[in-house]
C-alpha cells in the first residue's frame, strides 16, 4: 500500500497565490474564479484582480494540479489530487532531493542531531515501511 498518487502534477512548484488558490479548492471542493476571487476578497486587507485569479487558475492546470468543467455558462474548477496526496508527494520529493545531494555522512550527521521524539518517529516509520515490503512480498 503507498500513499503516494500514481498520478502527480508535472510541476510541483508553487508560487504564493496558486498555493492559496490550490488550498481554497480543496476547501470547497469544485470552485468557480468568482467563489475563488470573493473568498480571497474576503479579507479587507487584500485586493486582487479577477484576472488575476483567471490567470492562477490556468497556470494550475497547465501543471497539472487542477481540470476544469464547464456548468452553463461558467467553469468550476477542481483538484486532481488531494491536499493529502499533495503533502505526500512533496515530502517524496524533498527527501529524495536531501538524499540526492548528500553523501552517507551528511545524512548520518543530521540524524544523529535529532531529538529523541525525531528519532523515535524515524523508526516508527522504518517498522512501517518494514511491513509494507513484507505484505507486498506476500502478495506477490
Amino acid at each position: 500500500m503507498s500513499f503516494l498518487p500514481k498520478y502527480r502534477p508535472e510541476k510541483l512548484s508553487l508560487g504564493f497565490l496558486e498555493e492559496e488558490v490550490l488550498e481554497i479548492i480543496w476547501d470547497l471542493e469544485l470552485a468557480s474564479a468568482k467563489d475563488i476571487h470573493d473568498k480571497i476578497l474576503e479579507d479587507p486587507e487584500r485586493e486582487l484582480a479577477y484576472a488575476s485569479v483567471m490567470t492562477v487558475l490556468q497556470r494550475l492546470t497547465k501543471k497539472g494540479w487542477l481540470k476544469y468543467v464547464k456548468k452553463s455558462r461558467a467553469f468550476y474548477w477542481y483538484p486532481l489530487i488531494s491536499r493529502d496526496q499533495a503533502k505526500a508527494i512533496k515530502s517524496y520529493e524533498q527527501l529524495n532531493n536531501f538524499l540526492a545531494v548528500s553523501n552517507p555522512d551528511v545524512v548520518a550527521s543530521f540524524a544523529d542531531s535529532l531529538d529523541t521524539a525525531s528519532v523515535e518517529q524515524i523508526q516508527a516509520i522504518a517498522d512501517r515501511l518494514t511491513k509494507i515490503r513484507q505484505q507486498r512480498e506476500e502478495n506477490k
